[in-house]
């Protein structure tokens, strides 16, 4: 524990990033203040996978228990599934696998059940809600947060925890304007009564075809299945998690594939759809006592399911260079960032990457594509990811390779 004379550490966003961080730094004995600004916290989004890399950090919060009853764990993960008649390419064993190689298993929980476990991790009295940061600048040498409505805040330390459109992030890396990657997303919840029974099953299932892919899991306790597509991107495509599409869209992008994952997708309610912009990964993420976190500095596409993962792995390796450099912050920052920029570009990569191989056309590379998977083991190709423990990271003066 540190003592009272600490920094004032500020955090920006409430998301699955902000508050694990908040709930890290207060298992490590740091106060802060979280600025959020919608006015409630409310459900946003859909499904997520939480990965043994993730788990192993929420169980030490003590959130794994609180997830137990709504969670679903899964015992096949990344079967494969052809487009046209849903011929299985592969499938794994979950159930004794994943926790014999990495300790955890593998869940899929819904987005806003994980954001309120998390919340009850962090002290009461911690968040300020309806605060959007509109700038960030400096007064007496600190940083000052300046909000649309209230007084500014100043703070010795800021954590710029606020997402793709980052305020933080813009101050500290200038405009870099994301380019289209041409790819849109949708997603989409199914009720389990209104679901087809091979989507109910505790799997997270990936049907591949020419220039689309779509991704199904159960989620809240097996009442709805998570429905996440990917297609070439329409004119109507924006970057946000609140825009809108109709079923029939959705549908028209997946005409022709198997009928029993029509039916799926028939089923579903009101979709959302959202352009995946490409941003290269930063330079840096640091300026002085300023630095960011999750999708504020690594903003990745969605085809490892590691989004909210790096953002738990950047909020507990953080919470543990403050607290050992408290009195230095600025150098804690720049050791955060030595230890985390490598990893989740590395992933930033890789993820991009996937999207072309998900998406070849019907042909020679699609065929040797297919057979490939016969031979490779993903939970175990992956391993780089999913054993990989954030609280082990070198103490002072090292850095993780």
């Amino acid at each position: 524990m540190v003592g009272s004379n600490t920094p004032e550490i500020a955090i920006l966003g409430a998301g699955i990033g902000g508050l694990a961080a908040a709930a890290f730094l207060a298992r490590a004995g740091l106060r802060c203040t979280v600025y959020e600004q919608a006015p409630v916290l409310k459900e946003v989004g859909a499904g997520l996978v939480v990965a043994p890399n993730a788990a192993r950090l929420l169980r030490r919060l003590g959130v794994m228990e609180d997830l137990a009853g709504r969670a679903v764990r899964l015992d096949v993960g990344w079967e494969f599934r052809r487009w046209r008649d849903g011929t299985v390419l592969s499938a794994e064993d979950l159930a004794t696998a994943c926790e014999r190689l990495y300790g955890e298993h593998t869940y899929t929980v819904h987005r806003a059940d994980l954001l309120e476990a998390i919340r009850r991790a962090v002290p009461a009295g911690t968040l300020r809600l309806g605060r959007r940061c509109v700038g960030l600048g400096t007064r007496g040498g600190r940083p000052l947060l300046r909000f649309a409505e209230g007084p500014p805040a100043g703070a010795d330390v800021v954590i710029g925890a606020d997402g793709v459109h980052s305020v933080v992030r813009a101050a500290i890396a200038g405009p870099r304007p994301a380019a289209d990657s041409g790819v849109c997303a949708f997603r989409a919840l199914v009720p389990s009564e209104r679901a087809p029974e091979f989507a109910l099953r505790p799997s997270q299932t990936l049907w591949i075809g020419p220039g689309h892919h779509l991704v199904h899991y159960p989620i809240s306790a097996g009442g709805f299945v998570n429905l996440v597509a990917f297609a070439p991107a329409g004119h109507g495509s924006v970057e946000s998690w609140t825009a809108r599409a109709t079923v029939e869209e959705f549908l028209h992008e997946f005409d022709g594939w198997d009928p029993r994952l029509v039916d799926l997708i028939r089923a579903a309610e009101t979709p959302g759809r959202w352009a995946l912009l490409d941003r290269e990964p930063l330079p840096r993420w640091s300026r002085g006592t300023v630095t960011l976190l999750g999708d504020a500095a690594h903003p990745m596409f969605p085809f490892f399911a590691q989004g909210a993962a790096q953002s738990i792995e950047d909020a507990a390796v953080l919470a543990r260079c403050l607290a050992e450099g408290i009195g230095d912050p600025a150098e804690a920052l720049r050791r955060y960032e030595a230890l985390r920029r490598p990893r989740t570009a590395r992933l930033q990569s890789a993820s991009h990457a996937r999207s072309d191989v998900n998406h070849l056309p019907d042909g020679p590379e699609q065929r040797a594509r297919d057979r490939s998977f016969a031979g490779t083991d993903p939970l175990v190709d992956n391993g780089w990811i999913y054993a990989y423990d954030a609280e082990a990271v070198p103490g002072p003066g090292a850095v993780a390779g």
